[in-house]
């Protein structure tokens, strides 16, 4: 049976400062870890094997049943089980009305070859180019978890899946979406060996989004939010698709147009 966890009470407890520091990417960077923050998605983080360095419940709702199980359940798993008051939580948080649960998980760091493979039919995946918005990238990483993509890939210098704004934005799917990092030499190696053909989301596109071959094993390439894909990069795709657009606006958000690509590879494939 697991001790009763400690309840911390001070904002100057190393333990509340080493959390709060996890909102600088330096901090992340050294650590290894990255704070998720609700109970059910620290549940999903813990059910999908990802390991919890520390767990923090706010004191006042720590005997909830459904609560105290998700404690228990990290306990066991090796985690360090604190209280704390709504205060202390939203000093963690950086936010108001903090969730009841907040959690320090460590980082996974995976290269393409490390992805899993898919369980059936044929393997689509996300590959996202110098993207630097974390807000969309935790969005992409939801979508391409609600179509069943096989994986995602961060491409050069993205910016970081563990910050605050992304976990926030994938609202879990960081736990569920494998996700991998590399150069696009590296990347492109890899989806040549995988027999994955590359078809970018680009202005130069010379075939409707929904005339591209999504249904072969394939590969969505969405380029940088500002400046697109370079020229070289998109010399290297099989296939350079366009979304249509009526005018006005000139641009789709990123993960609005990945979105877009996403749901027409899953619909050519009959949402299987």
């Amino acid at each position: 049976m697991n001790p009763p966890p400690e309840t911390l009470t001070s904002p100057s407890n190393p333990l509340i400062k080493s959390l709060k520091s996890l909102e600088r990417k330096k901090e992340r960077a050294e650590t290894g870890l990255f704070l998720a923050e609700g109970a059910r998605i620290v549940g999903e983080g813990l059910a999908r094997g990802w390991q919890a360095e520390t767990v923090v419940i706010a004191a006042d709702m720590a005997d909830r049943p459904h609560i105290a199980a998700l404690a228990r359940e990290a306990a066991n798993t090796g985690a360090r089980v604190v209280l704390a008051p709504e205060r202390l939580m939203s000093k963690i948080t950086q936010k108001d009305n903090a969730q009841s649960v907040v959690a320090a998980f460590r980082q996974r760091r995976l290269a393409p070859e490390a992805l899993p493979a898919p369980k059936r039919g044929a393997p689509l995946y996300v590959a996202l180019y110098e993207v630097r918005d974390p807000g969309n990238l935790g969005t992409i990483l939801r979508t391409a978890d609600c179509a069943g993509a096989s994986g995602v890939i961060l491409i050069g210098t993205c910016c970081d899946p563990y910050s605050f704004e992304a976990v926030r934005a994938s609202m879990g799917s960081l736990f569920d979406m494998p996700f991998a990092n590399a150069s696009f030499a590296v990347f492109d190696n890899w989806r040549q060996k995988q027999g994955l053909a590359l078809t970018a989301a680009s202005v130069n596109g010379t075939m409707r989004h929904d005339a591209a071959p999504f249904a072969q094993p394939s590969v969505i390439l969405m380029g940088n939010e500002q400046a697109g894909l370079p020229a070289e990069v998109e010399a290297a795709c099989d296939h350079l698709s366009l979304i249509p657009m009526r005018g006005g606006a000139d641009s789709l958000n990123l993960a609005q147009a990945t979105a877009i690509m996403i749901y027409e590879a899953w619909r050519q494939r009959g949402y299987a």
